[in-house]
């Protein structure tokens, strides 16, 4: 292992075979990209304004998510995703596809286990997820000791976004004698910058990080040019800010247009405009009476220094006319309708994957059956479940890392194994609960009717298969189990065994069912 930049370096310093292209590395983590030759320090800073504009963008993430609306939007999403109970770790990990021993296995669920403590994920799940979703990226600074760097992790440090920013510099490509390209803009060198003040200030000290000590992971949404890493909430930007806008221009409205006022037309005579203006002065004193209530005292005073726009209107009116005149100037209609509120609440609540049904307070939720379950919540479902993919990336990186520096395997062999690993999250319990009864249900309510046709249009193997959802291991299992429980029986070693042996379809404790599954197809 070498040490070079700041931080530790996993694997061999031999560059890695590289085969000829024309195009360089796609990029799609929202690294910034270097030309080759470019300066180590500050010049990234200046390329094209990418830097201050994603640091902009984090701004406005945070601030989005504290606006009622959508915190929450975010609040369901994430409650979705991290389920916390006591006792129970909200992710767990899965290695049933891994085709390794299982003294290795206990090994990495040993060590998955350590990255769930540094993380403090059973206390911190929800933060944890909740900034990686609202800022769209996520760094850890990974910790070990250089002297003892068998022990792995240390400490996982949580770093702020707008404080580091992931580098790619590129290589120079080559040409052959005969002129055809042998290699061309690789990249050569990948490394993390850090700056104490953020990476917007040109003149704070930068650090060079090495890769391999940072843990990244982010939302895998870039913008157009593929620069820049988007959060989740980044298409709720204008529906925010319209509804912002809206709701502002309501309140205005109803203050402006809620209260009924009086016109005073006053009739001034053939008086000079000076003596007009003074004599309609001296009529709105004498008349206007302006209660005003202390809160401080409870004392109600006359104050009749002010004139507001909200009060009443006195305008003169020349000789010749009606003379003085009172009219009532009433208030505005229509001030309780809000459809245009609604309608950008929804707009909001879409553009986050959200149900519209979940805005309403009023509108319950169903626990029952399947066919209760409406289309906006399953498409809500596989949305958590694409988040949920993503973030485990997380763990992904930190549990490599682990593993590696633990010499439980090599970094070669990682390549292999990763793509058998996965992370189950924990489920809503009484959800689930409520489902698997209701779909057992429907499973026996159509044994009862095809009880008639098994034997002549319906085989037992098929209605198990088919009906029951049983597979060939939950069969040979219930099968046994009937065998067994019905020689403990008294008087059971007869015809109860032998219906057993035979495969009967009326006993399927053995099979928990699965939430893919329908109950009737």
């Amino acid at each position: 292992m070498a040490i070079e930049l700041f931080g530790f370096t996993i694997g061999r310093k031999e560059k890695e075979k590289v085969l000829p292209s024309f195009a360089p590395p796609v990029t799609d983590d929202g690294s910034q990209v270097l030309p080759p030759a470019a300066g180590a320090y500050g010049t990234y800073l200046d390329l094209e304004g990418t830097v201050k504009n994603e640091i902009d963008l984090v701004y406005r993430y945070r601030n989005m998510s504290v606006f009622p609306e959508t915190e929450l939007a975010v609040d369901d999403i994430v409650n979705e995703a991290i389920i916390t109970s006591a006792g129970v770790s909200p992710v767990a990990l899965e290695l049933g596809d891994l085709n390794l021993s299982d003294k290795i296995k206990d090994k990495i669920r040993k060590e998955f286990n350590e990255i769930i403590r540094l993380l403090d994920f059973k206390n911190q799940a929800y933060d944890i997820f909740r900034k990686w979703y609202v800022e769209g990226r996520l760094y850890y600074h990974i910790i070990i000791d250089p002297n003892e760097i068998r022990s792995g992790i240390q400490e996982l440090r949580a770093l702020d976004a707008t404080k580091i920013k992931k580098i790619k510099q590129l290589d120079d490509g080559r040409r052959g004698h005969d002129g055809t390209i042998t290699q061309t803009a690789i990249t050569a060198h990948e490394y993390y910058v850090y700056t104490e003040g953020g990476l917007q200030q040109r003149a704070a000290p930068t650090i060079k990080i090495a890769p391999d000590s940072i843990c990244y992971a982010h939302s895998g949404l870039l913008d157009e040019q593929r620069k820049m890493i988007l959060s989740h909430l980044h298409k709720a930007i204008k529906p925010l800010n319209q509804l912002r806008m809206l709701e502002d221009a309501t309140v205005i409205y109803r203050i402006t247009r809620a209260p009924e006022r009086r016109i005073f037309y006053i009739d001034v005579g053939n008086l000079p405009r000076m003596k007009a203006e003074q004599y309609l002065r001296d009529i709105m004193s004498r008349y206007k009476n302006k209660l005003v209530y202390n809160s401080e005292t409870g004392e109600v005073t006359d104050d009749r220094r002010h004139q507001s726009m909200l009060e009443d209107y006195w305008l003169p009116r020349r000789e010749g006319g009606r003379g003085t005149e009172i009219t009532t100037l009433p208030g505005g209609e229509n001030l309780g309708q809000l459809d245009d509120v609604e309608y950008f609440q929804k707009k909001l609540y879409k553009s986050l994957n959200v149900p519209i049904s979940r805005l309403e307070s009023d509108t319950g939720f169903s626990l029952g059956r399947e066919s209760e379950i409406t289309r906006d919540e399953l498409k809500f479902s596989k949305f958590i479940n694409r988040l949920q993919l993503r973030f485990s990336t997380l763990f992904n990186d930190l549990l490599e890392k682990q593993l590696i520096l633990k010499g439980v395997i090599a970094k070669e062999d990682w390549v292999k194994i990763n793509e058998n690993i996965s992370y189950q999250f924990a489920e809503d319990s009484h959800y689930r609960e409520v489902k698997e009864s209701e779909m057992m249900a429907g499973r026996l309510n159509l044994l009862r009717d095809a009880e008639d046709q098994i034997g002549k249009y319906l085989s037992k193997e098929w209605v198990r298969k088919n009906v029951l959802h049983q597979d060939e291991d939950d069969i040979e299992s219930i099968d046994k189990q009937i065998k067994q429980e019905a020689k403990e029986e008294e008087g059971g070693e007869g015809e109860e065994g032998e219906g057993g042996e035979e495969g009967g379809y009326g006993n399927y404790g053995g099979q928990s069912a699965q939430m893919g599954n329908p109950a009737v197809n």
